[in-house]
This record gives C-alpha cells, structure tokens and sequence, in this order.
C-alpha cells in the first residue's frame, strides 16, 4: 500500500503497472516538459515536477521497480518515508530533458557539453556525358567552401593564440544556479558555451576560425552512374567549427539523355527500324550496344513494338553489384511515307494477294507496356 501521504507512482506518471520502459519514459518526459520550473512558474509545477522524477526514478530501474511493485513505497524507502534516488538512473536525461534545459541532476556533476560543431555539407551537381556515366570518368571540382584560417590555425585569435578562458564561467560554458531539488544550468552569455573568448581578434578571418576559399578537387566517378545518383566525398565540405570534423561533399549526378538509348536501372532498351518485308521474310540486323556492335536475328513475322531476346551483360553496369544489366531491342516496323510508280505497283499485286481483315486490335497490358516505351525511345 502507498506510504501516507504518497501517491502510486504509477498513478503519479499516469501509466498502468504493465507498462513498458519506453512507455513510462515517454509519459515522464511528456510531465516534465509539462511541470518543469523553468517552463511552468505555477507555484505547484515544482513539487509535481520533484513527484514525477521521484516516480521515474523508481520505475525506470527494473530491481527497484520489482521492490516496489511487491511491496510498494516501503520496498523502495530509506526508512523515513522517502525514496533514495541513484543519481545514475538519470544518466540518460539528455535525451530527456538536458538538450532542452541544460538539467543537472545529482548536485552538479553533470557532463560538460562540447561545442565542437560539424562543418556544413556542401552540394556539387556534375553534368555528364550518357559514355561517362556508363563507363565512368575522372572529373575535376572547383567550388567555394570555408576551411579553416590559414593564418590563425582556426583558433580565431592572432597568430594563433589559444583563447582565454571565460571569467564568467571558469571554462566551464555554463552558468549553473540551484533551484530546488535540482541544478539548473544555462548557457554562458560571456562566451555562448564556447568556455572561451578570444582577447586578440584574427584580422584573416575577423575571429571565425573559417575563411572562404575557392578549391580544386578530382574526383574518380564509379562506372554505372544514372541520373540523380549521389556520391558522397568525405570531409571534402565546410570545415568545422571550434575543432568539429569537417562536413562531406554531395555530388548529384546529372546524365545527359542520349539520342538512341534509353535508360531504365542498369537495362538500356532501344528501338531497331526494319522494313515491313524483313519484318515479315526475317532479317539479321546489326544493333549498335555500348560495348561494341552486335548481330540480331529478326524472325519471320515479326509485329511492331516486338522485343527481342535481350542481350545479356550489355546494359550499364550495376554500381552497387557485379555485373552488368541487359541491352532490350524493340522492333519498330518503318512504313516508307514515300513510294516509286514500281514500288506502288508491287505493293498492290501484295495487296491483293494478302488481302487485310481490318479487324479491331485486342489491349494486350504487355505489350501496351512495351508500346509506350517504344514511343517513348523513337521520340514519337
């Protein structure tokens, strides 16, 4: 049974006694960004709020939540009614509360916060050529991107000197003040957390620590690139701040389309004109792949918009994988839009020897699939 004048800690965080961790740490969270003092200047906020982290303390922890759950406050008491708190069961309030209020339980031996910050990313869209993106390039970068101070070693302070430590903080890049059961500690107005202000300012780079400077870089791009695919450059971005690593390069690749193939993952897929009469008798045809030219046999009867066997290991090659994708031909019949007084004649004594039905055409999915793409290769 609950202690006088103490409330179930279950009922304290609003949860059931089958809740989960993340469930009890989720409704702590949500009371003490409700209760907390520096947010909520109700003059009960405190005590809900010391309630609350009284309540998580016990619950968060699985041996004390099994004490306390057997025997109730008197399983989990320092013998005078109240709960002796592990300062380590707060170890993970930065995730908590600490990013968002600078807390410090356990009588301010909280962590120091490091203010080393990452450098920036930095965006570099290269244009290549459909040959450069299938059999990859070497490519040469100029871009603008800060680094760091050449004249100051990215301190910020004239010839490199080592900045002073803070006189209002003591280095520490916090103001700390009690307040109640807990510390409450806030970003140092003196040096903006750094723990140290630069006396002599670097006239390079004003005090940054970071000058603009315009780069040169090559780069090897892969094999197999497509359009839209990114490649990354490590450290090649913005240089960081206050001894933070530097940012990464992005590289967006922009492929040029090319006039006779068309794209899709690593299969390239492309249109073969033929005449109706090797369409109809068969033909060989010659189709120029990527990798050199390739003969095809055409069979007897073919229709429009017919895809080939595909041509295996000649597509693009697989960036991520071995091996390359397959090169698809489709098969565009070519109607000849002007005809010689004998062609004319011939193709009447064809006419009425096949004499045509003109029958309404069934929707076949795949092979209106196979259509649209053809239109799609040709220019149509």
């Amino acid at each position: 049974m609950p202690a006088v004048g103490k409330r179930d800690y279950y009922e304290v965080l609003g949860v059931g006694r089958e809740a989960s961790d993340q469930e009890i740490k989720s409704a702590y969270r949500r009371l003490a960004l409700q209760y907390h003092p520096d947010r909520n200047q109700d003059p009960q906020a405190e005590e809900k709020f010391k309630q609350a982290s009284e309540a998580y303390g016990v619950l968060s922890d699985s041996e004390k939540r099994a004490r306390y759950d057997r025997f109730g406050h008197a399983g989990v008491g320092n013998g005078g009614g109240g709960v002796e708190f592990d300062p380590s069961v707060f170890g993970d309030f930065s995730d908590i509360l600490g990013d968002l209020f600078g807390v410090d339980f356990g009588g301010g031996r909280g962590r120091r916060r490091t203010h080393a910050q990452r450098g920036s990313d930095l965006r570099y869209d290269l244009e290549l050529d459909f040959e450069q993106a299938l059999r990859g390039t070497e490519s040469t970068l100029q871009f603008k991107r800060e680094q760091s101070c050449e004249e100051c070693h990215g301190t910020g302070s004239r010839h490199g000197a080592e900045p002073a430590v803070c006189p209002q903080c003591g280095g520490r890049g916090q103001i700390r003040h009690q307040q109640g059961f807990f510390t409450i500690a806030r970003t140092c107005p003196g040096c903006g957390g750094a723990g140290r202000v630069i006396r002599d300012v670097c006239p390079a780079c004003r005090g940054r620590g970071r000058v603009e400077r315009q780069v040169k870089r090559s780069i090897t791009v892969p094999a197999g690139v497509d359009d839209g695919t990114q490649l990354r450059v490590q450290g090649e971005g913005e240089a960081g701040a206050n001894g933070g690593p530097a940012g990464d390069l992005f590289i967006v690749v922009h492929v040029k389309p090319h006039p006779f193939y068309e794209r899709q993952g690593a299969d390239l897929y492309c249109a073969i004109r033929v005449s109706f009469p090797q369409a109809a008798l068969g033909c060989e045809v010659q189709v120029p792949s990527p990798w050199g030219v390739e003969k095809v046999q055409v069979p007897p009867g073919t229709q429009w918009g017919t895809e080939l066997p595909p041509l295996k290991g000649k597509g693009a090659p697989k960036i991520n994988s071995r091996g390359n994708g397959d090169l698809h031909v489709l098969v565009h019949i070519e109607v000849p839009s002007r005809l010689t007084k004998e062609q004319k004649e011939l193709m009447r004594q064809l006419e009425t020897a096949m004499p045509a039905e003109n029958k309404p055409c069934e929707r076949d999915s795949l092979k209106n699939r196979i259509h649209q793409l053809l239109f799609r290769v040709v220019g149509k």
